[in-house]
């Protein structure tokens, strides 16, 4: 039996299948609220959680859950500067977090998923190694010249360039990257009306992240 049949016949157990999940690095995630389903429907109980180490950023918790005569315990860990992550607008809640991961890590225990199925809560680092890869590949695409395939579809060069432009957060950013070696090289095998749009593009991108054409003093 392969991994995927393995884990859709103990989901529809509890009334779940796979379109509560999905793959990421090829990982099979779950979701947290599908988790939090099975526990109700099991009728896991979770004991008061243990507080391991806790600060400001940080948060290590201990959690145990029973499942009829079965116990199973496991820690979860938020860590605002390894672990977890939010935007600037977004509120951190590093206690939630750990809390979450913990109980979500017993639940998979419990129904004999751990280590098939991972927390979308504890996802993170797949989500950053991904991310990470998505990047090396279009930077790849922008060193060769040539399309790359990704999940969502086809990138071409160009497209991938304007990626890299759009993640620069400042205007000398966006000028660093264009005078790279390879991004140069590239420019200059392309005709020059597409090598005129790119660069106007990374314009568009420093005037809009505060640059004047000015320099200093001026």
């Amino acid at each position: 039996m392969n991994k995927d049949a393995r884990i859709t016949g103990i989901l529809q157990k509890y009334d779940e299948d796979l379109s509560s999940t999905w793959l990421i690095q090829g990982q099979r995630v779950i979701r947290h609220a599908a988790l939090e389903r099975i526990a109700a429907k099991a009728g896991i109980a979770f004991e008061h959680p243990t507080f391991v180490r806790t600060n400001e950023r940080e948060a290590v918790i201990m959690v145990r859950g029973r499942l009829g005569d079965r116990s199973e315990w496991s820690i979860g860990e938020a860590n605002m500067d390894l672990n977890y992550r939010t935007s600037e607008k977004q509120p951190a809640y590093p206690y939630a977090m750990a809390e979450k991961r913990a109980k979500d890590r017993v639940i998979l225990k419990l129904i004999e998923l751990h280590g098939l199925l991972y927390s979308e809560e504890e996802a993170d680092e797949f989500k950053e190694s991904a991310a990470g890869n998505r990047r090396e590949i279009m930077s790849d695409a922008v060193m060769s010249g040539k399309p790359v395939v990704l999940d969502d579809g086809v990138v071409h060069p160009s497209d991938a360039l304007k990626r890299h432009v759009d993640e620069q957060c400042t205007a000398l950013g966006v000028q660093n990257y264009m005078l790279r070696h390879d991004v140069q090289t590239y420019l200059s095998g392309i005709p020059e009306d597409q090598r005129d749009d790119l660069r106007d593009y990374a314009k568009c991108r420093m005037v809009s992240l505060g640059w004047t054409g000015r320099k200093t003093g001026d």
